[in-house]
């Protein structure tokens, strides 16, 4: 009963961003060459949700489903992984013109050549666990 409610908000969060343009390809192309905000300002929003409810999840001391405290670790020190990591990503999502969520909810409206796209990501992400250990972290 549990995940109903999840599989719920999913549906929401894939309703949301569909209405709000930010799985169109057209408007990531357009933040990619910096001729409209759209894009911009979703992201800055999702910034300052997820900064609001971490604030929230740390000052409450909330706890997870399973009633375990949630515990957020303090990130590593050092930048560049960060953006080599940042690189890649913006890179393919330039390329493919969606990032990870998307994908899944463009499969869901029906746009199936976007399979090949998740089936790349997979791929690369199958790759990158045969890698990890002998990349510099």
């Amino acid at each position: 009963m549990k995940a109903l409610k999840y599989l719920l908000v999913g549906f929401i969060f894939g309703i949301v961003l569909t209405k709000s343009e930010a799985v169109s390809w057209y408007r990531i192309y357009e933040m990619f060459q910096f001729q409209s905000f759209h894009m911009y300002g979703i992201i800055c929003v999702a910034i300052a949700t997820g900064l609001i409810g971490i604030q929230i999840i740390k000052r409450t001391k909330m706890n997870d489903i399973k009633g375990q405290p949630i515990v957020i670790a303090d990130k590593e020190k050092g930048s560049f992984r960060y953006w080599v990591g940042g690189l890649f990503f913006g890179l393919g999502w330039a390329l493919v013109g969606a990032c990870p969520g998307p994908i899944f909810i463009l499969i869901g409206a029906g746009f199936l050549p976007v399979i090949l796209i998740l089936l790349g990501a997979l791929m690369g992400t199958f790759i990158y666990g045969l890698l990890k250990d002998k990349l510099p972290h």
